[in-house]
């Protein structure tokens, strides 16, 4: 089966670092139309497949032939995707290339755990990393959109949604038993005692860097970013809407190397001083002082909450207005903290799992508190595991069918482009 893009595409991050450039005897596996696959490409890949299976490629030769394989023809329906993509002059914005390359590179900069050791990985400097991803990502982008235009032709029919049920009712998954949440959650905010202390030190050093004092140098003293205290406090080149609001709105405001004040967000307090602007890109340079909390402040947000479920229990406000209110959550907080359906056996997070546990539908939790912070946890509904029925779940069903003909009408697409496209393979 034809696989996704955004699956055949893969980051590179997960490689065993024994496999790097210099040690693959490069040469040309593949050629389609006037593109190439190398087997550096070909071999990235499936070393990256293999370690997702939790696969040894020097202990399990056979298997990872096999995923050599299965790889190679991948990339070359994404190949062939390509050239069609370029004949129908399918194009992609290049602030989506942007976004989507920002996402995929902060992606790895958390997997490694900073932007240094990005860089030391790969044996380049950032901007270099940015320049060879780019490529693959708006690549990727085109086959995507190609992707989407052509599924978007194909619709299913009632008659025809109907006759998949029948024909695989007996494997259709179930629904499995659920709860439906909503919750609201609270920060637990420092004392204004700490606040207070974290600014007077965060002056000090203002009034230092305005007498003169290198930046950089008082970044690594200072700061408590681990991130970036080590080079200077340099955060480097980030898209608009990649920082907190409070900081980006302070750092767009600042000329090249002028000096922000103290600027408060959820992370602390920082000292920003504006690098450089690129468009609406821009890169920046901070020094944190963090306000931790005490047991004494995640005692009083207790209490808050428990005062506020207090409120809900006495009918002087229904949950949702009290999420809308005064959650924290940006994501959920408009829709009252809907979080949806969960399956109870799948709860990622073991504390919310716990909470709901023996409440009933429209109980509220006590305070809940996981590493976002204190959480209020109410069950909308609750829902036992049962087989899918064609007049309960008919959307679920639908799309189920629907998925399956665009599929199965996507690989006859892609088997009549490679009639017109040139393919040679070269051998592993």
């Amino acid at each position: 089966m034809i696989k996704k893009a955004a699956v055949v595409i893969l980051t590179i991050v997960a490689l065993n670092a024994s496999l790097t450039a210099q040690e693959v005897l490069d040469k040309i596996v593949a050629v389609v139309d006037d593109n190439i696959i190398l087997r550096s490409e070909l071999q990235q890949f499936s070393y990256n497949l293999a370690i997702q299976s939790g696969l040894d490629p020097t202990k399990d030769v056979d298997k990872f032939n096999a995923i050599l394989q299965r790889t190679l023809g991948d990339l070359i329906t994404q190949k062939v995707l390509l050239v069609k993509a370029k004949e129908d002059s399918v194009i992609v914005a290049e602030r989506q290339v942007d976004d989507v390359l920002n996402d995929q590179i902060q992606n790895i900069v958390r997997q490694l755990g900073s932007e240094k050791r990005v860089e030391e990985y790969f044996g380049s400097p950032l901007r270099q990393i940015r320049r060879e991803f780019r490529k693959e990502v708006e690549e990727r982008l085109l086959v995507q959109r190609l992707r989407e235009t052509k599924n978007a032709e194909t619709q299913i029919s009632r008659r025809e949604v109907e006759r998949f049920y029948k024909a695989y009712r007996d494997s259709l998954p179930v629904i499995k038993e659920g709860v439906k949440l909503r919750h609201i959650l609270v920060n637990v905010e420092p004392s204004s005692a700490a606040v207070a202390a974290a600014k007077q030190k965060a002056e000090e050093v203002l009034a230092r860097l305005r007498k003169g004092e290198d930046f950089e140098t008082l970044a690594k003293e200072f700061s408590d970013d681990p991130g970036t205290a080590a080079r200077g406090g340099n955060l480097g080149v980030m898209q608009r809407g990649d920082l907190v609001r409070e900081y980006e709105e302070a750092a767009l405001a600042l000329e090249p190397g002028q000096l922000s004040g103290i600027v408060q967000s959820k992370f602390g307090l920082h000292i920003i001083q504006l690098i450089q602007k690129i468009g609406v890109k821009i890169n920046t340079r901070h020094i944190l002082f963090r306000v931790d909390s005490s047991p004494d402040d995640e005692e009083n947000t207790r209490k808050r909450l428990e005062k506020l479920n207090e409120r809900i229990q006495a009918g002087e406000l229904t949950f949702s207005e009290a999420a809308k209110q005064n959650s924290k959550d940006e994501q959920t907080a408009l829709s009252g903290g809907d979080l949806s359906w969960f399956d109870t056996a799948e709860f990622q997070i073991e504390a919310f799992k716990e909470a709901v546990a023996n409440l009933q539908e429209g109980d509220i939790s006590e305070p809940v508190k996981t590493r976002f912070g204190l959480h209020l946890i109410k069950v909308e509904e609750r829902r036992a595991e049962r087989k899918l029925e064609i007049s309960k779940d008919w959307e679920q069903i639908e799309k189920w069918a629907l998925d399956l003909k665009r599929t199965n009408e996507f690989e006859k697409y892609v088997e009549d482009i490679k009639k017109g496209v040139y393919i040679e393979l070269k051998g592993l």
